[in-house]
């Protein structure tokens, strides 16, 4: 019979002050996870998404999105493939300088399921996003061609095809359908 050593838990402190690592790792319940190396459709889907906040909505000062930021709130530290923030709330000083530690929930949230990733666990990381503070939560699925959208007190809303994966509240003037989402996946 093989022993297998207990892994220590570990503070969030204590996380907080190791040296970043690529893929990056995160934290969770005292426990220290590496984040799934993305692979070209998980890329092709976080740029995409990246850039239809970025040019419909940054440009307006309403919202800008960020690729693989780590936030730390609600007792955890994940690095999201996308965290969008709007306007008001993006990680700068008073003086407008970016903030390196964002400390703070994004107002949107997307995760990418790559291969070998557990949709359960993605799924849980959701429903936790939206339960700290997290307006909104996506999950996106390529080998399905479907988006799952989360928001606090409700029940998850699955879209796929030409079903809207409609953010107006959260991030005005911001649609978009599955279909439009998936086509990014096909290089013509």
């Amino acid at each position: 019979m093989t022993m297998v050593a207990a892994q220590p838990r570990m503070t969030l402190e204590q996380f907080l002050r190791l040296s970043e690592k690529k893929p990056p790792l995160e934290y969770e319940d005292g426990e220290v996870t590496r984040k799934v190396s993305p692979k070209t459709r998980h890329v092709v889907v976080q740029k995409w998404l990246v850039e239809q906040v970025d040019r419909g909505l940054r440009r307006r000062k309403v919202a800008m999105a960020f690729p693989e930021l780590r936030v730390t709130f609600g007792g955890r530290s994940y690095v999201p493939d996308v965290s969008v923030f709007g306007w008001a709330r993006l990680p700068r000083t008073p003086g407008g300088d970016w903030i390196d530690d964002v400390y703070q929930p994004p107002d949107l949230v997307v995760e990418v399921v790559s291969p070998g990733q557990r949709v359960s666990r993605l799924v849980r990381r959701c429903l936790w996003y939206v339960a700290n503070g997290v307006r909104a939560a996506l999950l996106v699925d390529p080998d399905d061609h479907s988006v799952l959208l989360f928001r606090p007190s409700a029940l998850p809303v699955a879209a796929r095809g030409e079903e809207a994966i409609e953010l107006g509240d959260v991030l005005p003037g911001f649609a978009f359908t599955a279909a439009q989402l998936f086509a990014a996946l096909r290089a013509d």
